[in-house]
C-alpha cells in the first residue's frame, strides 16, 4: 500500500512539469513518463546533430563562396602561349600580356626573343640612376622662402578655390619669387623687377602665374606660425619611406594561390634577397616597419629590409609573411602585398608572370628578375634578366634598361633595382587611380589650410568678430586642433575613397574593430607637437609606420 501511494504521489508531479492534459490513470501516466524519459535521453544526440548539419552547411557555403572569388582570380594564358608553354616548345619571354590588355611590357615582346648572357652589355653605370622626385617643388618654399623675409596671402577665387600666395623679394638678384598654390597644383615663378614699373601687387602677380584667377583682392597672412603651416601643405607628399612587394614564382606556378603559397626559401631566392637588403628580427625593429607588427610577431618574425640614398625601404617578402594552412587565397599575405604600389617578382625556372596574375587595385607594377641558367664564360658570374610591366596609364620611367637586360655585377643589380622601384612607385602616382585621390586630397588640405591662416590672421589683428568669422569660413575647425586635424580628415576622406573601390586601405587583423563613435573622439585628439611624424605617415595611401 505504501508503495501504491509513492507511485501515485510521483505521478501527479511528472503531469505537473510536463502540462499534459490527460486523463488521470496509471497507464496514461506511465505513457507520459516513458515518453519523458525518452525525450531526455535523445535530447542531446539531436541537438548534436542538428549543429553538425548546419556546420557542414556553412562550411558549404564557404567553400562556394572563396570558390567563385578564386576561379574570378584565375587567369588564362592567351593562345598560341599556352600551348607552347604546355608543350614545352620554344621558349617564353619573362612577362607574358593580359588576355585583357592593360598593362605594357619593357622590354617589348619582339626583343626579348634573342637574349643571352653572353651578349655585350652596354647598360648604365650606377651613377647614371636617378631617382625621380615625386613633387618637385614640394621643398621650395622651405629652401627660398622661410629664410628670408617674406609674405604670404590668401583668397578664395570664385572658380579656382581657395588661393594661397607667397611672395619673397631678393634683392640682391633684383628679382622676386612666388609661389601660387591651386586645387590642382603649385606653381612657381621667378620674375625680375625691372619688368614692373613698382612694386607689383599679389593680384598681378597671382595673374601672372595663372590667368585664370579672377579675384580683385588678397588678404594679408599675419599669422605667425604661418610658415609652418604652409610648409606642411606643401611637403605633405614628401616621405623617406617606401614598401615593396616581394613575391616567389617556381616553375610551373600559374596563379594567384599557387605563388602566394609557396612557404619555403630556396638558397637561390634566399642569395638573391640579399642583394636587394637584410633580414632582420620584427621583434623591436624600430626603423620604417611598412606596416609590420614589431610588437607581437603578428606578422612573422623576420623581414628584409634597406637604407639606400637616405631612404628606408621595407620589403614584404611573400615568404617571410605568415602562412596559413587551409586558406588558398593566404590573405595574410595578400593584406601587405596586395596593398603595395611595387611588386618586384623572383622567378625560378621558365614559367612566365601574367601582368595581372594578382587581382590588386593597388599594385600597378611588377618588375620580374630571373637568374639565367648559364653563368657566363668569361667571369662565372651569376647573370640575371629583367622585365617590367606596368598598367597602360603609368608613365615610363627610368633608369633605362640595358641592352640586352641582362645584369652579372651584383652591386650594379643592386643599384638598378633599387632605383628602379623607388621610381616605379613615384610614377604610378599619375596613374589615374592614384591622382584622382590625390586631387581630392589635395583639395581638402588647401581649403583647410587657406581657411586657418584666414582666421587666426584676423585674430591676429584683432578682428572684433573672429569666432563667427571662423565658424562661416573653416566651420569650427580651431576648436578641433586646427589644420594638422583638418590634414588628417582629409587623410581620412581620402582613406573612404578607397572604400568605395571595395579596398580597405588598412585591415585591422586580429584586433577589433573600434566603434564609429569611438574612432571620432579618438581622432578629435590634439596631436603631439607639430604632427610633423602624423603628416609624414599618412601622406600616402601605401605609407605606414
Amino acid at each position: 500500500m505504501e508503495g501504491d501511494k509513492s507511485e501515485d504521489a510521483a505521478i501527479p508531479r511528472k503531469r505537473s512539469l510536463t502540462s499534459v492534459d490527460t486523463e488521470p490513470g496509471a497507464e496514461s501516466a506511465k505513457n507520459t513518463v516513458d515518453m519523458l524519459d525518452s525525450s531526455v535521453n535523445e535530447k542531446k544526440p539531436v541537438l548534436s546533430a542538428s549543429i553538425s548539419q548546419k556546420e557542414t552547411e556553412l562550411f558549404e557555403i564557404i567553400e562556394k563562396l572563396q570558390g567563385s572569388r578564386l576561379d574570378e582570380q584565375r587567369c588564362e594564358f592567351p593562345l598560341p602561349l599556352k600551348s607552347q608553354l604546355l608543350t614545352g616548345g620554344e621558349e617564353l619571354p619573362i612577362v607574358l600580356p593580359s588576355k585583357l590588355g592593360g598593362y605594357w611590357i619593357d622590354p617589348p615582346l619582339e626583343r626579348s626573343a634573342d637574349v643571352s648572357p653572353t651578349s655585350s652589355h652596354h647598360g648604365l653605370q650606377a651613377d647614371g640612376y636617378e631617382i625621380m622626385e615625386r613633387d618637385g617643388e614640394a621643398k621650395i618654399y622651405r629652401q627660398f622662402f622661410r629664410s628670408r623675409y617674406h609674405h604670404s596671402f590668401t583668397a578664395a577665387d570664385p572658380s579656382l578655390g581657395p588661393l594661397v600666395l607667397s611672395v619673397c623679394l631678393e634683392e640682391e638678384d633684383n628679382r622676386m619669387r612666388v609661389i601660387l598654390r591651386m586645387k590642382e597644383c603649385s606653381l612657381h615663378g621667378v620674375f625680375s623687377l625691372s619688368l614692373f614699373p613698382g612694386i607689383p601687387s599679389a593680384v598681378e602677380l597671382a595673374k601672372m602665374l595663372c590667368d585664370r584667377v579672377t579675384v580683385s583682392k588678397f588678404e594679408v597672412v599675419s599669422y605667425l606660425k604661418a610658415p609652418v603651416l604652409i610648409s606642411t601643405f606643401d611637403e605633405h607628399r614628401v616621405s623617406s619611406n617606401f614598401k615593396f612587394g616581394v613575391l616567389y614564382q617556381k616553375e610551373d606556378q600559374l596563379t594567384e594561390e599557387d605563388i602566394l603559397g609557396n612557404d619555403e626559401e630556396s638558397e637561390e631566392f634566399t642569395d638573391f634577397l640579399s642583394i636587394l637588403g637584410d633580414t632582420v628580427q620584427l621583434q623591436g625593429f624600430t626603423g620604417f616597419r611598412g606596416g609590420l607588427d614589431v610588437c607581437h610577431g603578428q606578422t612573422g618574425s623576420q623581414a628584409l629590409v634597406t637604407s639606400f640614398h637616405r631612404k628606408e625601404i621595407m620589403f614584404h617578402v611573400a615568404t617571410k609573411l605568415p602562412f596559413t594552412d587551409g586558406d588558398p587565397q593566404q590573405l595574410q599575405r595578400k593584406r601587405h602585398i596586395g596593398n603595395d604600389i611595387v611588386a618586384l617578382v623572383y622567378q625560378e625556372g621558365h614559367t612566365p608572370f601574367l601582368a595581372d596574375v594578382i587581382k590588386s587595385h593597388f599594385l600597378h607594377c611588377f618588375i620580374v628578375v630571373r637568374k639565367l641558367p648559364r653563368e657566363m664564360e668569361d667571369t662565372g658570374q651569376a647573370a640575371y634578366r629583367i622585365c617590367i610591366t606596368a598598367r597602360e596609364d603609368v608613365p615610363p620611367f627610368g633608369p633605362v634598361l640595358p641592352d640586352p637586360p641582362i645584369f652579372t655585377d651584383r652591386s650594379l643589380l643592386r643599384e638598378f633595382l633599387l632605383t628602379k622601384l623607388i621610381n616605379a612607385e613615384i610614377s604610378c602616382y599619375k596613374a589615374e587611380q592614384f591622382s584622382r585621390l590625390e586631387l581630392r586630397t589635395r583639395s581638402s588640405l588647401l581649403e583647410s589650410l587657406q581657411a586657418e591662416l584666414s582666421t587666426r590672421s584676423q585674430c591676429m589683428v584683432g578682428d572684433p568678430s573672429p569666432s563667427s568669422s571662423a565658424e562661416s569660413v573653416r566651420g569650427g575647425s580651431e576648436g578641433s586642433g586646427g589644420f594638422i586635424e583638418n590634414f588628417k580628415r582629409a587623410i581620412r576622406v581620402r582613406s573612404h575613397s578607397f572604400e568605395t573601390l571595395s579596398v580597405p586601405r588598412r585591415i585591422s587583423g586580429l584586433s577589433p574593430q573600434k566603434p564609429k563613435a569611438e574612432k571620432d573622439a579618438d581622432s578629435e585628439k590634439i596631436p603631439d607637437g607639430t604632427g610633423q611624424g602624423e603628416v609624414r605617415d599618412q601622406a600616402s595611401p601605401q605609407e605606414e609606420t
